[in-house]
């Protein structure tokens, strides 16, 4: 009973009170409670008994609760880790923070009837420690004195643990066990030795750099040396736990020296980058030598077992690799089928600045823990400079430390001084064993100083003289360590001497061969490599593409099990069972809609061993309640069904998954997916196209220039529903005119149309594909197209809103059969295409607008005066089809229409590029709304009157005239 009670008592109880909990408490806990009580009330000397067992147990508790506030985690000497110089109240603390005079004070204050209670004399009471600490080790009891200098080891040296904020008994009591109990953190001679090579390894790799290349940015390690063996400690114990592939996300400093050291990629790959007189290779643009990545597998030599390692190459914007990293880890281990983490895992190297101020940290840590989204823990490993380019903690976070943002998912937080090795080494085994044992994220703060300015080149002294006046002074973290296993014996100083010259000597050697080197081959610099799906030099095996339609019996065969519940005894909506039911009639009649062609490329694809990808918000019923991929029993709580996941024996899985309120994240997610792997098709999609530009960054960093920076091919596909239909400025525009801006094709040049395969030749030039289907028709062949490609490349898509449910918007199934394909123009098939001569006016548009103007033709009885032909694949632009239809109607004029603003849409991207097919012989007028600063009105009176206008002017043969 007294056990129970001291375990569940509060740290901030008064003594002498009644205790209450915050928590629910079990009946034994609860009688517990009340025999002491009682005792207490009962007996005064039972009294002062537990007042002064509850002192100790609320002393330790304090202290596993705030100690790391007076750790000495700061190496420099001069500043709070935490940006609090106080102490807490409740802690007696020796520490440097507190001088002699101070902590007698202290001592006094919280003793001799002061914060517990205690009297002086009780410094030398023995007291039964709780079963809540380990300080004890196989003693039960201590006197306080002695609890007192335990404590202080444990939580108030060199490590600052964060951790009583987890809600969990286990733990707690894990991270208590790890970091209590007497004389656990030791080091045999031989981990200490190898300890210091890697620190040898770290340091003289930034020094050669140094001395080689002074006046090159290289954004060095120096100040934090101790990253490398704090990384290769997490490997070891990860690869000893089983791990057998590790994936990393890192921001630039330090980035050479961990390829070098940590991933192992040949020094002369990397001396060679600093070679002014290097050649870029004819793939790509290329990248700065500290954004690119690296794969390699190799043996590691503490646990002699393979190990594959890959850093993600990165942009410079901070942190946005963090989802991306994620992604890759997610689908690495679905394809190895490891459920639990304990094959494939992911480390993430953050600044400190970047980890406190970048909201993509935030949006990633919520995905941890999402069941399809969750990689069952991530080592995160914080470089804390305790600076960020110029700008001082105390301007750049309102948080104490910058970690606290990992609090959100109860992940301990281990703080650690980056001049102590050894505490750093020790920290970084026990998150290694952490994410073994919980598999959850957990974060290292390695508290260090940075030599150099943001960059080798700046001067730092202009902003914070104090700090680099100190830095100027502090002794490198291997002359101290070294100077510390010389006095142990460890090692001696020729050896020491000995490990140095060896590695100067690779170094040299290395520096040597790296003269040879005369071209740069971004491949080398690959972080995910495809075996297989490409020849032996990197190049498509084919290039052509089949036809990407299906047998009717397949078609049928996913359609009816689209407008089926595949499960007994599942009670569906009564509403889903109407739309059930429209879809089997559509079936019956040979049609599609959008919902229904989306699902038949997808049923398809997965009976072809595809894996299929759908997520973002909402996606799982879809926005516009078309969709309904899952069904969910209306008697059973939580129970659900996938028809898609029973469409075929031997199937390929697919995953649908509503993600989080995010986009940034999830879109950088499935990008990290989609690297994994080309036989996958991994789609994104915004609830409306309008919120994507909250994810712009892994649209202008990753999936834009992707291959060209760091030739990596990419298949993510972006489904951004787009339509001018009243709903306002912020529902209205996917904004088509910024996806085609990033298009890499020339407007000005005619490509040679005669061209063997020239379609797919534009494909794989161009750095992504822009279409804006307005058939389900060939909404289904361009999904299918994606994966039966021989290459990959990004698919951005404007999906329909209104034309999901609209009667004109069906595709009939011999649109779908064997030998059809995808059609990147869709030509006037009316009365006017039968006498082309005496159309007066071809328009041309894109998407939904078509079916505004073909009612409003009929309606104008304009049918043979008028051409419509829609252009569906945007980019690449099919010059040759387009050519094609203006020479078939040489008395028309041109005109290009869109229900979009002048100054957006595809209307500045159309223009030039159809005067370069007709080799600017007319003009290309345009109908659409006048320029705007907004999207779409929010009118929807205005937004009528607005359309009524552009079909005024596109009908209008006289329009025109006046402009000729």
């Amino acid at each position: 009973s007294w056990d129970i009670f001291f375990r569940n008592t509060n740290a901030g109880a008064p003594p002498g009170t009644a205790y209450q909990s915050p928590l629910p408490l079990s009946r034994g806990s609860l009688a517990a409670v009340a025999h002491a009580q009682s005792l207490v009330e009962a007996q005064p000397n039972v009294d002062k008994l537990v007042e002064d067992h509850l002192a100790v147990q609320s002393l330790i508790r304090a202290y596993q609760i705030r100690g790391h506030h007076v750790a000495q985690l700061d190496p420099l000497g001069i500043l709070d880790a935490d940006l609090d110089s106080s102490v807490p109240a409740d802690i007696i603390s020796s520490t440097d923070k507190l001088d002699l005079a101070v902590f007698k004070e202290r001592l006094r204050m919280l003793t001799v009837g002061g914060f517990y209670g205690l009297d002086e004399s009780d410094l030398d009471k023995v007291f039964h420690l709780p079963t809540t600490t380990f300080i004890g080790g196989q003693e039960s009891a201590l006197p306080l004195r002695e609890i007192i200098r335990r404590l202080e080891m444990a939580y108030c040296q060199h490590i600052g643990v964060e951790f009583m904020f987890i809600n969990d008994l286990e733990q707690c009591q894990w991270i208590r066990q790890k970091f209590e109990t007497p004389g656990i953190m030791q080091f045999t001679n031989e981990e200490k030795r190898t300890l210091l090579a890697r620190l040898v390894r770290s340091t003289r790799f930034e020094e050669f750099l140094q001395r080689k290349w002074s006046s090159e940015k290289r954004f060095g390690l120096e100040g934090c040396e101790v990253l490398i063996p704090a990384l290769k400690t997490i490997i070891d114990k990860s690869s000893e736990n089983g791990v057998d592939y590790v994936i990393m996300g890192m921001p630039h400093r330090g980035r050479l020296n961990v390829l070098a050291n940590v991933i192992r990629k040949e020094l002369e790959q990397i001396f060679c980058q600093f070679d002014s007189k290097l050649e870029a290779a004819d793939e790509g643009s290329g990248d700065v030598k500290y954004h690119l990545g690296m794969y390699h597998r190799r043996i590691n030599r503490v646990t002699d077992r393979n190990i594959t390692l890959s850093l993600v190459a990165n942009p410079s914007h901070l942190e946005a690799a963090d989802p991306v990293v994620m992604g890759k880890t997610k689908a690495e281990q679905f394809y190895c089928g490891d459920t639990e983490g304990k094959k494939v895992m992911s480390i993430l190297l953050h600044g400190d600045a970047a980890f406190a101020g970048q909201g993509i940290v935030y949006e990633t840590f919520h995905l941890s823990d999402l069941p399809s989204y969750t990689t069952h823990g991530t080592v995160h490993v914080v470089v804390n400079n305790q600076i960020g380019f110029t700008t001082d903690p105390r301007m750049a976070r309102s948080s104490p430390y910058p970690t606290d943002v990992a609090r959100v998912v109860n992940a301990p937080i281990f703080h650690v001084n980056s001049d102590d090795p050894e505490a750093v080494m020790y920290v970084c085994k026990v998150a290694a064993e952490w994410r073994s044992t919980f598999h959850k994220d957990v974060v290292v703060d390695l508290v260090c100083y940075r030599r150099n300015g943001h960059n080798e080149m700046d001067e730092p002294m202009f902003t914070q003289p104090l700090m680099y006046k100190q830095i100027r002074k502090q002794k490198p973290v291997l002359q101290k360590y070294a100077e510390l296993l010389v006095s142990q014996g460890v090692v001696n100083q020729p050896e020491y001497e000995e490990e140095i010259s060896k590695y100067d000597k690779i170094c040299e050697e290395a520096f040597a061969r790296s003269k040879d080197e005369k071209i740069l081959h971004i491949k080398h610099w690959l972080d995910s490599p495809w075996p297989g799906f490409f020849t032996l030099d990197g190049q498509p095996r084919s290039m052509s593409c089949p036809s990407t339609g299906l047998t009717e019996d397949i078609l049928t065969h996913i359609g009816n099990v689209a407008s089926s519940v595949p499960v007994e005894n599942f009670t569906i909506h009564g509403g889903l069972s109407r739309i059930l039911k429209t879809r089997g009639e559509m079936v019956k009649n040979r049609t599609v809609d959008w919902a229904l062609a989306e699902y038949m490329a997808f049923g398809s694809l997965l009976k072809e061993g595809i894996h299929i990808r759908l997520s973002g918000q909402d996606v799982e019923r879809g926005t516009f309640s078309h969709r309904h991929h899952v069904l969910h029993d209306q008697n059973v709580d939580k129970r659900t069904c996938i028809p898609m996941n029973h469409l075929w024996p031997n199937q390929a899985p697919y995953t649908v998954c509503n993600s989080s309120l995010s986009e940034y994240g999830v879109l950088g997610f499935e990008l990290g997916f989609a690297m994994a792997s080309p036989n996958a098709l991994v789609l994104w999609e915004a609830q409306f196209g309008d919120f994507h530009n909250t994810a712009q960054c892994i649209i202008d960093q990753f999936i834009c220039p992707g291959q060209a920076k760091w030739v990596r091919q990419n298949g993510i596909v972006l489904l951004l529903p787009h339509g001018m239909e009243g709903m306002g400025p912020e529902h209205s525009s996917a904004r088509p005119e910024r996806f085609l801006q990033m298009c890499n094709d020339d407007p000005d040049v005619l490509p040679d149309l005669k061209e063997a395969n020239f379609d797919i030749n534009q494909l794989y030039d161009c750095n992504w594909v822009v279409v804006n289907c307005s058939t389900p028709g060939n909404f289904f062949h361009v999904l299918r197209r994606q994966i039966l490609l021989p290459f990959r490349k990004p698919l951005i898509i404007f999906t329909p809103k209104s034309l999901l449910r609209h009667p004109e918007a069906r595709s009939s199934f011999d649109e779908m059969l064997p030998g059809t394909h995808f059609q990147r123009v869709i030509p006037e098939d009316g009365p006017a295409a039968q006498n082309p001569e005496n159309v007066k006016r071809l328009l041309f548009c894109t998407g939904k607008v078509y079916y505004d103007l073909t009612r409003e033709r009929k309606a104008r009885d304009m049918v043979g005066q008028v051409a419509i032909t829609r252009i569906e694949q945007l980019s690449p632009f099919p010059f040759d089809l387009l050519l094609k239809e203006v020479q078939k109607y040489p008395n028309a004029e041109l005109a290009w229409c869109q229900e979009e603003h002048k100054n957006q849409g595809y209307y500045d991207y159309v223009k030039p590029r159809l005067r370069t097919t007709i080799s600017r012989a007319k003009p290309v007028w345009y109908a659409g709304r006048d320029p705007a600063a907004a999207p779409a009105t929010g009118n929807k009176k205005t937004h009528l009157t607005e359309l009524q206008r552009l079909l005024d002017t596109a009908f209008d043969l006289d329009v025109f005239k006046n402009f000729s």
